[in-house]
Formats: C-alpha cells, sequence, structure tokens
C-alpha cells in the first residue's frame, strides 16, 4: 500500500490539472456592448472627428489693455448685439489724467487767445506817451542846436558847446526813434510765429485728450459687429471666465469671454492627410454624436480651410499619432440644432471616390504648397 501512495498522488494532481486547463479554456459567452457602435452610412467614406462651432467661428474675446476689472456686463446665454458693453477695467486712473490734460488744453487756448488779442488797450496810452516825450526833448534838442549854430557864427559860443548840443540832440533822435519802433512793435501784436507756436500747443494738447479718451474706450470691452446677408448677427455668449477685480493682461492668451452665432451650427472636420486625396466636397457628409448613434445628422458642404495643419483636436483612440497633419473641412448641420451644443465632439462620415479613381484621377481640391 506504502508503494501505490506515490503513484496516486501524481495521478491525483495530473487529474486536477487537466480539469483546471479545460475550465479555464471554455469560451466567455459574448455581452453586446452597452452603446451600439456608429456604422457608416457610405460603402466609400472617410471617417473624420469634428467638434460643434458657432456659424461665426467661436469669438474668443480678450482685452485691449491690461488692468483690474472693474464690471462684467453679460452673463452665459445672453444675447448680445453689435458695440453692447461685454466687460469694463478700472478707469479711475484714466479719467484722471483726461481731467488733467483736459486742464492743460484750456490752458493752451487762453494762451492762445491773449496772444490774438495782443496789443491790449490799455497797454498802449503810456508807450505813445514815451514816444511823445520824446519826440518832445527831440524837438528841445533841435532849436537848442540851432540857436549854438546862430552864437558860433557870431562867435558868442565855444566849439565845445556846439559839439555837446550836436550830440545830445543825436541822443534825443535815437531815443524817440525807438520809442516809435516800441510803439509800432506793440500796435503790430503777437509775432506771428509765437502765435504759430500756440496753436500748434493747442492742438498738441486737443489730441493728447483724444489719446487718452481712445484710451478710456479701450477700457470697455465690446461686443463685435459682425453681419450676414440677413443683416446684423445677433451672438451668444458662450463662455464667461472673467470676474470683478480679476486682472487680466494682454499677453496670457486666455479667452475672457467667448461668443457665437448659435442659431446656425458648423462642423469642423478634421481629415487624417492620408485621406485627403480620397476627399470631395460635394460628397454626401453625415456626423453622429458619440452615445447617441440613433440619430444622425446630415451635413452640408460649407467650405475647407485650404491649409494642412498638425493635429490639435485628440480623440483618445490608442492608434492615433500626434504627429498627424489634417485638413479641416467645415460643414453646417442642416437639421434641427437647437438640442446641439457648441463644443460637442461629432463622428462624421464623407462619402468618398473609390480607391480606383484616387489612384487614377484627380483629388477633387487643390492646396496650396506649405512653406517649412
Amino acid at each position: 500500500m506504502r508503494n501505490l501512495l506515490l503513484p496516486l498522488l501524481a495521478l491525483g494532481m495530473l487529474l486536477f490539472g487537466v480539469s483546471h486547463i479545460r475550465n479555464r479554456q471554455k469560451e466567455t459567452p459574448q455581452t453586446p456592448p452597452p452603446i451600439k457602435p456608429v456604422v457608416s452610412p457610405y460603402a466609400e467614406r472617410i471617417a473624420g472627428a469634428g467638434l460643434v462651432e458657432a456659424a461665426t467661428e467661436n469669438l474668443a474675446i480678450g482685452t485691449h489693455l491690461q488692468g483690474i476689472v472693474d464690471q462684467v456686463f453679460v452673463q452665459v446665454g445672453q444675447r448680445v448685439r453689435a458695440n453692447d458693453p461685454l466687460f469694463e477695467l478700472d478707469t479711475r486712473l484714466i479719467r484722471s489724467q483726461i481731467a488733467v490734460q483736459e486742464m492743460r488744453s484750456v490752458s493752451s487756448r487762453a494762451e492762445l487767445s491773449r496772444l490774438e488779442q495782443l496789443p491790449r488797450a490799455e497797454d498802449l496810452p503810456p508807450v505813445v506817451a514815451r514816444r511823445e516825450q520824446a519826440d518832445a526833448i527831440v524837438r528841445q534838442w533841435e532849436d537848442e542846436y540851432a540857436r549854438q549854430q546862430k552864437l558860433a557864427l557870431d562867435g558868442a559860443t565855444t566849439e565845445s558847446s556846439l559839439v555837446a548840443s550836436r550830440q545830445k540832440l543825436a541822443a534825443a533822435r535815437a531815443d524817440a526813434a525807438g520809442m516809435k519802433a516800441e510803439e509800432d512793435r506793440l500796435r503790430a501784436g503777437a509775432w506771428e510765429a509765437d502765435k504759430t507756436i500756440a496753436r500748434a500747443a493747442v492742438a498738441l494738447a486737443d489730441a493728447e485728450v483724444l489719446q487718452l479718451k481712445t484710451q478710456l474706450d479701450l477700457h470697455r470691452v465690446c461686443t463685435p459687429e459682425l453681419t450676414d446677408a440677413a443683416g446684423a448677427v445677433e451672438l451668444t455668449v458662450l463662455q464667461v471666465n472673467v470676474r470683478p477685480g480679476e486682472a487680466v493682461d494682454t499677453a496670457s492668451g486666455k479667452t475672457l469671454v467667448m461668443l457665437g452665432d448659435v442659431r446656425r451650427k458648423h462642423v469642423r472636420v478634421d481629415i487624417d492627410e492620408h485621406d485627403v486625396p480620397r476627399f470631395r466636397s460635394e460628397g454626401a457628409a453625415t456626423g453622429v454624436f458619440r452615445g447617441d448613434v440613433a440619430r444622425s445628422f446630415p451635413l452640408k458642404f460649407m467650405r475647407l480651410e485650404p491649409f494642412v495643419l498638425p493635429k490639435r483636436s485628440l480623440t483618445g483612440d490608442n492608434t492615433e499619432r500626434i504627429d498627424t497633419r489634417v485638413l479641416q473641412v467645415l460643414y453646417e448641420i442642416a437639421a434641427d440644432a437647437d438640442a446641439i451644443f457648441i463644443g460637442q465632439q461629432m463622428d462624421v462620415f464623407i462619402e468618398s471616390r473609390d480607391g480606383a479613381a484616387a489612384a487614377g484621377g484627380s483629388s477633387g481640391i487643390v492646396l496650396p504648397a506649405a512653406e517649412h
């Protein structure tokens, strides 16, 4: 019996191993997927991932200047028209600068007005009186010099007295000429060059006020003016990423407010560069949202952007390469799009030309050569 124990133990282990292997090799029953996979409605097709965007594209509104946000005038979902205010930066500093510059403008205008009103009426009488006094002194010394000349002829005066009288007459005439020139200068008013400088100072002050007021306008960010065939476009606020008291900067690249026309929605489809030769713009296109394969949306071709760029919107597929370049094509969702949200991802199928036609014919589009 002892001799049979080891063979029986080995046989038992063998049977256990065989049974375990058979149980492990049983086929797992196939269960249906929780969500039915998307099936292309076209035999020959191109598949691409699309992102829903507004008909005007998604407008990322920034700021003209850096500063602190003072007021936000809109909220998400609000409809806005052209020039409606979105938000405003703190304007206290710029308003004080405008007040100072306006006073400088007033001062410059007052200086120009003063120059243009010269001469003052009360400035003339004293100058005229001094000129008349100088003329009287000239006449006095003319008489004195004439008497000295007569006395010199009779030998009743000295040569030095005659010379002194002549010199005093010359000095009196010079004083009179100076006073006459001063009167003429005063009557002529301000020098024209001084007026020109004053006018330039007024223009410069006004321009600086206008510049500051322009900066004040830039503190308030308003809705851009967009038009289509029907006229002005009414936009919807899609995002508000700014709050009162926050600091904003022109170089941050942050979208402060996002706007878009959501009455019509477009889908921006990324077509892999390897599928570009098979793409044709006249081909039918259908879009399906992930998780809602029961509904499909017919798409209408709008335009393509003829520059093949690196792919930026990733789908999460394990086979997806990040160095892929894509051609972006825009389609309009032809059906009722009220229940569709901006930014949703859509699987898009585009009817393509067959392989033989693609190999032997035209690709259907012409792309400009990109610079490298």
